[in-house]
């Protein structure tokens, strides 16, 4: 289960720095995309992601973030996780080439950065915009307030 899998990525990458901070708020996320069965992770190389780009050219696919904070004075954990519906529209072979020469799509989720020219390729969403981006805020902001912490 895809959400399952972000929470547990994202506590595990706050679990792996909590016993640094003694009494700190330690907050651990993870993003990726999802396209029917297939996980879409951060592609690491310009082959992985022009077949990532391709293959989410005129769909749509969901990007998930799972996150969780952690209170490593009292020992308190909550994790969540977040999903947004995304519809790319058409990417021609060549706009594909000259994304990927700008350097952009590596090590992104789903090879794409919704908040940089990527957004030339969004043609709507569905949910929360911040969790493409990576944090999804008004989430993190509602989990904030079980530790009794205010953002503003």
């Amino acid at each position: 289960e895809p959400h399952k899998l972000a929470r547990e990525i994202s506590l595990g990458k706050a679990d792996s720095v909590a016993w640094k901070y003694p009494d700190a708020l330690v907050i651990g996320v993870d993003t990726f995309g999802i396209l029917g069965n297939r996980i879409l992770g951060k592609p690491e190389t310009e082959d992985e992601a022009r077949e990532m780009l391709a293959a989410i050219s005129g769909r749509w696919h969901l990007v998930i973030t799972g996150f969780t904070v952690i209170d490593t004075a009292c020992g308190k954990i909550v994790s969540h996780s977040v999903e947004t519906k995304v519809y790319i529209r058409k990417i021609s072979p060549e706009e594909i080439e000259a994304y990927i020469k700008t350097g952009e799509p590596l090590g992104k989720a789903g090879g794409y950065a919704i908040q940089g020219l990527g957004a030339l390729f969004v043609e709507k969403i569905e949910g929360d915009y911040f969790n493409v981006v990576g944090l999804p805020m008004y989430a993190l902001m509602n989990t904030l307030r079980e530790f009794d912490i205010s953002i503003i």
